[in-house]
């Protein structure tokens, strides 16, 4: 997902319909703008967030999170770095 052109995290989908589907989702902007990078939030409220296939680069990053995750419903590889909480 990109937020105000600005790839920000990747997550699999089934198909680009279920993909934009997220950016509909009110928890994924909430969540986006709580959380920060280098103190700067992720998100406005008025940021466009948008959905494309990602770069193999993006994958990786990705495939890595996912294993990790292991069993998660929905995993969300981040690919900016986050500030800790």
């Amino acid at each position: 997902m990109d937020v105000d052109g600005k790839a920000t995290f990747a997550f699999e989908a089934k198909n680009f319909s279920e993909a934009f589907e997220l950016c509909k989702e009110d928890w994924v902007r909430e969540d986006l703008i709580t959380m920060t990078s280098n103190g700067v939030p992720l998100c406005s409220s008025t940021a466009k967030l948008t959905i494309r296939r990602a770069d193999e680069a993006e994958i990786i990053i990705y495939r890595d999170v996912a294993i990790q995750a292991q069993n998660e419903d929905l995993v969300l590889a981040y690919l900016v770095d986050l500030d800790r909480a």
